[in-house]
């Protein structure tokens, strides 16, 4: 059955408790447990939280749920007792942060079924039953509401977030970890309860939002989405768009070792490795000899290059990312090489790099010019003798860290 509510938007209306309780809200003295859990995490919102508790109850009254909505609150206002005074169960989290207030709320919750969002009137809560729909029918572990693909009213969003902000992010999340959404950071979402023991959630911060689909969409959890509308927030926003922007951008990538090191590492190396082959082989390029010249930036791009690709070993390491690294080379070197296989790696070329100059060095004490004269060959023998001692060093560095993280 399909209904219009008080904002004009159509909701399909789940028959799952045909038997509606007494009381709208579920409380924390009530016999029975609720089936749904509406968490909405508060900082001063006493202009907005009453009409958000006011949209669940309307949603339970016509769908039936028995529903229990938890304030998460870290307010120096009256939201904590306008939220008590609606029904809702307030808890006060003991350490600040967006992240921190869902995970404490999360931990406290009853029902069988969560749905969150922010108690600001941008999201209607009346509508919560839709986001559920697919979960309960088991179409989804979570559904979420695209605010991007459904209607933004004028001044409830900034036009950079909407145009720039929003979609850029989402493209990030939907590259590094698959997620396949159009709002990755909207926070109108509805999960099984169960699925909190799936994910590993840790941030405390406004990155919570994008580890959650992070997380879900690196497990290869089913993420749906559909169509919302977005309100004009009650009271003073809360969010630093470029702050927060970064502390999303710098989350995803430091989970992301394998886009933030070993990919560009490998890019680099082989441009490199092209570079000082070409400068061996007498490859021209408009008519002039590449040689020594493309030999020594090669040389250049191969150093950086591999010193990046360490580093995406180091990160997978010491951080457990959520998005692991599984390119063959990163998975061989932590999987099969240890502090001695690697060190012995990094001595053999070091030996065979210095091995070539010695030679060299030798023709200049007999007078062999050719043998004196700087080539491609003296590069290359240099860049060998270089990526041994960075094998050296990475040996110990990677396997203290190592040590470091079995010990934790």
């Amino acid at each position: 059955m399909t209904s219009t509510d008080a904002r004009g938007t159509q909701s399909v209306t789940p028959v799952q408790q045909p038997d509606e309780p007494e009381s709208l809200l579920v409380g924390p003295e009530a016999d029975v447990d609720p089936t749904v859990s509406v968490v909405m995490p508060t900082m001063n919102e006493e202009e907005g939280v009453a009409e958000c508790i006011d949209l669940v109850k309307a949603a339970v009254r016509r769908s039936g749920y028995r529903t229990e909505v938890v304030i998460s609150d870290d307010s120096t206002d009256r939201t904590p007792d306008i939220a008590r005074e609606e029904g809702a169960v307030v808890v006060e989290p003991d350490e600040p942060g967006y992240g921190y207030a869902y995970r404490y709320a999360f931990a406290r919750c009853r029902g069988e079924y969560i749905i969150i969002g922010d108690a600001d009137t941008t999201y209607d809560f009346e509508q919560f039953p839709r986001l559920l729909k697919q979960v309960v029918e088991g179409d989804a572990d979570m559904v979420m509401g695209s605010r991007l693909e459904g209607d933004i009213k004028d001044g409830a969003m900034p036009a950079l977030h909407e145009h720039v902000g929003n979609p850029l992010l989402t493209k990030f999340l939907n590259v590094f970890y698959g997620a396949g959404v159009s709002d990755a950071h909207s926070g109108f979402r509805a999960f099984h309860a169960d699925v909190l023991d799936e994910l590993d959630l840790e941030t405390t911060g406004m990155e919570f939002a994008s580890e959650m689909i992070m997380d879900a969409g690196a497990r290869d959890l089913t993420i749906k989405e559909i169509p919302i509308t977005y309100h004009e927030r009650e009271g003073e926003a809360t969010l630093e768009s470029f702050r927060d922007g970064w502390r999303h951008v710098r989350f995803m990538l430091l989970n992301a070792p394998n886009y933030l090191f070993s990919l560009p590492g490998a890019v680099l190396g082989i441009a490199g490795l092209s570079l000082l082959l070409s400068g061996t082989t007498g490859v021209t390029l408009g008519g002039v000899s590449l040689g020594t010249t493309a030999a020594i930036t090669g040389s250049l791009l191969v150093l950086v290059g591999y010193q990046a690709a360490n580093m995406g070993v180091f990160a997978t390491l010491a951080s457990d990312p959520i998005q692991r690294p599984n390119d063959v080379v990163t998975e061989t070197v932590i999987q099969r090489m240890n502090l001695e296989r690697l060190s012995t790696v990094g001595l053999v070329a070091f030996t065979a790099g210095a091995l070539y100059l010695t030679w060299g060095a030798i023709g200049w004490a007999t007078g062999n010019v050719a043998l004196v004269a700087a080539t491609p060959g003296h590069v290359i023998a240099l860049t060998v003798m270089i990526l041994g001692v960075q094998t050296v060093f990475n040996a110990f560095f990677m396997s203290a860290v190592d040590d470091r993280v079995s010990a934790a």
